[in-house]
Order: C-alpha cells, then sequence, then structure tokens
C-alpha cells in the first residue's frame, strides 16, 4: 500500500498558513519564499534563548564555488525576484548557490506538478512538496537525509535534537525525507492573525463592542450596515467569504471547528482521549455552525457572490474598503489589506477575534502542533546532495537565520547598543508597501529553505532570531490598531486569545503532515468526500432556513455512502500509530 500526506488542500492548517506568503522552490545541481520565522544554530535554552553550540566548521569547510540548484515549491511566491533581492545576492554572496526556483501559482498545493514529475520521473534539485510529499516517496524521488544531517548539518541537527522522532516519515519507514521548514521550533505566539475579522472603523464607531460569540459578531454587522448601508458609493458588505476552490476551507469549513472548540486537524477532529477520528462536519455543534452561516445568508448579511466570484474579486471586494466583516487569516487576504495601508485607509483594517459558536467553547487556534511542518527534500536528481545539505545547514546558523530575517545590516536594520533595531523609514515600508518590500529586500522569502527557531526565541546575543516580538509587533501597529486595542484594554490581538500555555502540546502534531494511503479504498473515498463537500457546503448555506436540517443531514448521509466511515478508521489507526512514533506511547 502507497502512503501519502493528507492532502494540503483539504487540510489547510489556519495557523500554519498565518503570517504573509509561505514560499519554497526547486534547483537542479550545475545548471521559499515563507513568512515562517527563522532559526539558530543551537538548541534553546530554558530561557528561550538560542545558544550558539552548533560547530561552525562545517560553515568553514563548506565549498563556495558557484552553483545553481533547481527547486520547486508547493506554495505560491509572487515576491521571488530570482535572488535579485538584497538578501539574496548576499546569500550566494556567502555560499556561492543560486537557487532557480519554480513556484506552484495554481493549485496552491503543487498537485498537478507533483504528481507530473513522479510520472516522468523528472525532479528538481530541491523541494518543498508540502502534503504531496509521499508521492514523490513512492517514487521513490526522495534522498533520505539522515545520513546527510549527521554528517554535515550540525546546525540543523543541534536545532532538532529534542525533535528527532517527529522528522522520521513513519512508524515503518523511519528515514527522514524531509526538514520541516514551513514553521519555527519552540515559536511563542506574540499575536493573532487569524479568527472573526472586523473593520477597525466599525469598532470605533460602535463604542468597541464585546464580540465573543457569533450573535455578538452578527450583532456588531447588523447594526453598522444599517447606519451605513453603502461605502464610497457601493453597497457595503456585512460579511464576505472565500469559496474560490481550496479556499473554501480558509473561510469557510475549517472555521467550523475553530468555533465550535476544536483544533486544527485539516477535515478530521480526534477525540483526544479516545484519538478516534471522524470528518468534522459530522460534530453536531459544527452543524449548528453552518446553520448560523445558513442564517447569516438568509438575512441578507453574507455577500450573495460568495460561493461564484473568483478570488480576485474576493481580495478586489476587500481593497474598496467595503467589507466589514471576515473570517480567515491575515495571510489570505494579506495583499488586498495592504492595498488599504498603501492608500492610508487603516481603519477599513481589520481586528482579530476569537469568535465561538457560543460561551461554552474555547477557541484553539493557537494550540501547538510541536515540531510537524511541511519542510524540504533533496532528490535523487542532485547531483552534489553533501553541497545542498551544507547549504542548507548554513541558512540554519546564526548568520543565515539573521540574514533571512532581518536582512542586510546597514540597509535593513542597524546594532544599536547591541540590539537589532528597524529604522523608521524600513518599518514603514515594510508595514505600508509590504508586497514591494520583500521582492526588494529579500526579507522573510527565504525560510522555506532551513528549519528555524519561531517567535520569542533569542540568540546568543540576547537579540531574537524574528522580527516578530512584542517591541516590533506593535511598533507595526497603525495608529488606527493602537487605538482599538486600547478600547479593549489589549496591548495585541493576541491578548483577546485563549494562551497557547493553556492549551496542551497537540500529541499527533500537524495531521495534514501525516502520511496516508495514496491508493486503494482509502485514496478513492477521500477524493469522493472532497467532491461531496465541496458539493454540499454551498447547498447548505444557500438552503432556505425550512430547508437546513434536511439539506445537512444529505450531506452527512453522502459522506457515509460514499466511505467516509470505513476512511476514518484507517485515519483512527494512522493517528494512533503517530502518537506512538511522537511520543513513544503504546496506544491501542
Amino acid at each position: 500500500m502507497k502512503w501519502n500526506s493528507t492532502k494540503s488542500l483539504s487540510s489547510l492548517s489556519l495557523l500554519t498558513l498565518s503570517g504573509a506568503l509561505l514560499l519554497s522552490g526547486c534547483g537542479q545541481n550545475n545548471n521559499g519564499d515563507s513568512a515562517s520565522n527563522s532559526g539558530s544554530s543551537a538548541s534553546a535554552s530554558p530561557s528561550g534563548s538560542g545558544s550558539a553550540s552548533a560547530s561552525s566548521d562545517a560553515g568553514a569547510q563548506m565549498d563556495t564555488t558557484p552553483i545553481t540548484f533547481s527547486f520547486f515549491g508547493a506554495d505560491a511566491s509572487p515576491n521571488w525576484n530570482n535572488m535579485q533581492d538584497d538578501v539574496g545576492k548576499a546569500i550566494t554572496a556567502k555560499t556561492g548557490v543560486t537557487i532557480n526556483a519554480e513556484y506552484d501559482v495554481a493549485s496552491g498545493g503543487g498537485q498537478s506538478k507533483i504528481a507530473l514529475m513522479a510520472a516522468s520521473g523528472q525532479y528538481p534539485d530541491i523541494i518543498f512538496a508540502k502534503g504531496e510529499l509521499g508521492k514523490l516517496v513512492d517514487a521513490g524521488a526522495i534522498i533520505d537525509l539522515t545520513d546527510l544531517i549527521d554528517k554535515y548539518a550540525p546546525h540543523i541537527k543541534a536545532m532538532m535534537k529534542d525533535n528527532m522522532n517527529r522528522l522520521k516519515y513513519s512508524n515503518d519507514d523511519q528515514s527522514i525525507y524531509a526538514i520541516p521548514t514551513n514553521g519555527g521550533v519552540n515559536n511563542q505566539y506574540f499575536d493573532a492573525t487569524g479568527g472573526f475579522e472586523v473593520q477597525l472603523r466599525v469598532l470605533k464607531e460602535l463604542g468597541y463592542p464585546q464580540i465573543k460569540t457569533v450573535q455578538d459578531y452578527e450583532n456588531v454587522l447588523k447594526e453598522y450596515v444599517a447606519k451605513h448601508p453603502t461605502t464610497d458609493g457601493q453597497p457595503t458588505i456585512p460579511l464576505l467569504l472565500n469559496g474560490d476552490g481550496w479556499k473554501r476551507m480558509i473561510t469557510i469549513t475549517n472555521p467550523g471547528f475553530i468555533a465550535t472548540g476544536a483544533p486544527d486537524d485539516g477535515e478530521y477532529y480526534v477525540d483526544p482521549t479516545t484519538y478516534k477520528a471522524e470528518l468534522h462536519y459530522k460534530r453536531p455543534e459544527e452543524k449548528d455552525y453552518f446553520k448560523w452561516l445558513n442564517h447569516m445568508y438568509n438575512e441578507g448579511l453574507l455577500d450573495k457572490d460568495t460561493f461564484v466570484e473568483k478570488d480576485d474579486q474576493y481580495q478586489a471586494k476587500i481593497a474598496s474598503g467595503r467589507v466589514l466583516g471576515l473570517i480567515s487569516q491575515e495571510w489570505e487576504y494579506g495583499n488586498a489589506e495592504n492595498s488599504l495601508k498603501s492608500a492610508g485607509k487603516n481603519d477599513e483594517t481589520y481586528g482579530h477575534f476569537p469568535v465561538t459558536l457560543n460561551d461554552q467553547y474555547q477557541d484553539h487556534e493557537l494550540q501547538s502542533v510541536g515540531v510537524d511542518f511541511s519542510g524540504i527534500s533533496i532528490t535523487t536528481a542532485c547531483k552534489d546532495p553533501v553541497r545542498a545539505i551544507q547549504f542548507l545547514d548554513w541558512l540554519a546558523s546564526d548568520e543565515g537565520q539573521v540574514l533571512v530575517n532581518w536582512g542586510v545590516e546597514g540597509k535593513q536594520y542597524n546594532i544599536v547598543n547591541g540590539q537589532r533595531v528597524i529604522p523608521a523609514d524600513v518599518q514603514n515600508a515594510k508595514v505600508n508597501d509590504n508586497s514591494n518590500f520583500a521582492k526588494t529586500t529579500g526579507v522573510g522569502l527565504y525560510t522555506t529553505f532551513a528549519p528555524h527557531y519561531g517567535d520569542g526565541v533569542k540568540d546568543s546575543t540576547g537579540n531574537y532570531y524574528t522580527t516578530n516580538f512584542p517591541d516590533q509587533i506593535v511598533a507595526s501597529y497603525s495608529d488606527a490598531e493602537k487605538e482599538a486595542l486600547k478600547g479593549y484594554n489589549a496591548t495585541t490581538w493576541k491578548d483577546l486569545f485563549p494562551s497557547e500555555k493553556d492549551l496542551p502540546v497537540k500529541e499527533w502534531g500537524a495531521l495534514y503532515n501525516m502520511q496516508v494511503p495514496t491508493d486503494g479504498d482509502y485514496a478513492v473515498i477521500y477524493q469522493k468526500t472532497q467532491e461531496i463537500v465541496d458539493k454540499s457546503i454551498p447547498k447548505v448555506i444557500l438552503a432556505k432556513p425550512e430547508d437546513f436540517d434536511k439539506t445537512y443531514d444529505q450531506f452527512i448521509s453522502d459522506l457515509n455512502k460514499a466511505g467516509a466511515e470505513k476512511m476514518e478508521a484507517t485515519y483512527t489507526d494512522l493517528v494512533k500509530s503517530r502518537v506512538k512514533l511522537f511520543t513513544g506511547k503504546d496506544v491501542q
């Protein structure tokens, strides 16, 4: 039986993907752009600092003669500038490496391109395969990195020393086929960038009302649109969701479990005691959530074009400033919001709230999955895998991580009294013209290429590895955003959310990275259930109120008829196996 990662488009994480655009790439010997945070060359100390314990000898001995690696990234990277940015030029000067990158701009998950690679046997040198890694493993295209890490990657080895079990492919195949890069080791959340969003002008005019439940949220949107039915001569839109393709998960279906107190496990809900998995739509409380969306549509509060317009139309509506509410993540609508910022319309940007169906639920968006992210792989096409792993390891060093996160000293930051400081003009450019800033500087475009520490981890100089720490986050807020937060007696949006410190690290990690069968019954059933979800969710939300129950019940019946229960039993076994691999527990 073949295995593959759970399809990324069916299980995109709200948090894993939060934080700007994710980047990755491909390479070919002699021939990412990610919003994740950077890492260090050493393990974190109990105080949260990284100590430079990894040897620098490997970096000193690294060959720096010019070489080009081809690279494919399963996420889009619209700001990629062929390494002709400040950071890219510095990377090439230090390592001799140039990345010839191709990114998936069509599906956002690399499905078609990677399937073609697996069928043709034509691979890039380096790949960020996301949820499609299993297809390449099945095809024999990915190198086991275990020995390469041990011999040539001291920085990666030191950083991952406490999490090596989480890098292994499975209990049966304990090879390391990918090094986690799409997330930070020992990450702390200093801000919240998802949840239910409301425009700052709405909050101000209504006196910063309580927004904790969907009823609170509805009341706010209804009250404001009644006062302001138009915005700049166009109809004001109370609530806008994105039903175009895979993004329906981010704004429509995933919020069903977030608003009802469940963590993000893709298309499944896992019982934390029994590890039993089921499609999350089957939970009675989620039926109530979708009934609320149905109510919002029939009340005229949910945009009528939700399931017919394309992503660019959705983004254009947000950029117009007439959308009062979203249910999404900043990375999903960030370009449209940046347009508002560039136009000086900061009061039409958004605040974030942990809205739940009612007060009996707790938002789990900030729950940690531990070290379990999509990662970077080296393929069998790479003619110099030693050079490739040394390149990745250099990016994981202190020098590499400061460069990819902060930029070039003297350009994007300065050292003042031993502290890295971003000048005001650079910070303004970063906040108000982020796309152009990323494209010209390269800051944030290369973290997909190497593992890294998350927010809150300090290097040996006492500086944070990433630029996402409280003082810097507050400095990035507009005056309108600071005013709104003050209205809620908060410093950052995270202050309004349950703390990750109160939520246990998930024993099974991020299930959208878990390997599942790629052939046989599971794959067939999974595809059928996804088709049913795509077809049925619009029907459920757009149904007449009196038809909602029978429409939703038919949706669940169709899932079961397609074999969902058999698929769920297989998935339950896989979850239990994963818990055993990650924790060593003997799970029955």
